[in-house]
């Protein structure tokens, strides 16, 4: 299967740059994947595709204020994972400033010594002393490069971040999730995930074969709780892409699993998703849920009906 395949037109227009000022009045794409219906809702009324019996399963990450600049070299940062000691992994920006031995400096008395590159094309940073302070006074919400700002909104830390969102280390926050409010959530019984986004959601696949792409380990955790819960009930709605490669990994602590059609779905059973990237790896997930001419075909009336896409955009239901 090629990467091509898993393209689509999309005009720059549609991509949402600024969130809705009511998280549930995103409109919801409804797709049917038995019979391949297609219909339009608003998200305030997902409960009307909910049955007695369903368990909504969210991810509970906390997305980080992750991007950060120096002062000398100025460069741009996007701390990536944390690798314990004071040591960072990291996205830079321009990397020829940021050559493996360069100190950087950092306003107040925070330094990081560059120690090397990643298998990502980032750096490993070392920093002087513990960099989360720095980051609750300094850092700006992680927005991926498609919302164009300069800097932040100050809206965007809080709305780039789910109303239940309970454990820091996301660098991307859980999309599917930023549509609930907490009166909605309350409606539905629901358990939850941790997942921190990682550094998979930036990187394109640039491989022309699925088959040759890899994907990059992210930490997960599945409480006792949510596990019992999953074995009670009749069908389990992942709420978002990281959800689904939670529950659908057999290995414990961190997964690699590269969900690309075909696919046997042992756990999920509904999935409600933003829309993604062409070409990307959530796109291959979708598409193995469903079909991808199915999921090709929602996306082009997606287009006609002129929804908006991406991180701020929004939803998509499958059953």
């Amino acid at each position: 299967m090629k990467t091509a395949d898993f393209d689509y037109d999309l005009p720059a227009e549609l991509i949402a740059q600024q969130p809705l000022t009511d998280r549930a009045a995103s409109r919801m794409m409804v797709v049917n994947r038995v019979t391949g219906e297609i219909c339009h809702e608003q998200f305030r009324n997902i409960g009307r595709y909910l049955h007695a019996g369903d368990l909504l399963v969210l991810n509970d990450t906390k997305v980080i204020p992750a991007r950060i600049w120096s002062k000398s070299p100025a460069v741009e940062l996007l701390l990536v994972e944390d690798l314990g000691g004071n040591r960072w992994s990291a996205l830079v920006k321009p990397g020829k400033r940021a050559k493996p031995g360069t100190a950087l400096v950092f306003s107040g008395e925070l330094t990081a010594l560059i120690e090397g590159e990643t298998d990502f094309g980032g750096r490993v940073l070392q920093f002087s002393n513990d960099v989360r302070p720095y980051l609750a006074e300094h850092g700006v919400a992680p927005l991926p490069p498609y919302i164009k700002r300069t800097r932040p909104n100050p809206v965007d830390l809080p709305r780039y971040q789910t109303v239940f969102a309970a454990h820091p280390g996301a660098v991307a926050a859980p999309t599917a999730g930023l549509h609930f409010t907490p009166e909605m959530l309350a409606k539905f019984p629901h358990a939850f995930i941790t997942l921190h986004v990682g550094i998979g959601t930036f990187r394109p696949v640039k491989v022309e074969s699925v088959e040759e792409y890899k994907m990059h380990a992210e930490r997960f955790s599945i409480p006792a709780e949510t596990a019992a819960a999953i074995r009670q009930v009749q069908r389990v709605v992942a709420v978002g892409t990281t959800v689904v490669r939670a529950l659908e990994s057999t290995s414990e602590g961190s997964t690699e699993l590269f969900i690309r059609p075909p696919f046997t779905f042992r756990v999920v059973d509904v999935l409600l998703t933003n829309f993604h990237l062409p070409k990307s790896t959530l796109l291959m997930l979708v598409s193995a849920f469903a079909s991808r001419e199915l999921i090709l075909n929602a996306y082009a009336e997606a287009v006609r009906e002129r929804y908006r896409f991406f991180s701020y955009g929004d939803c998509m239901l499958i059953l």
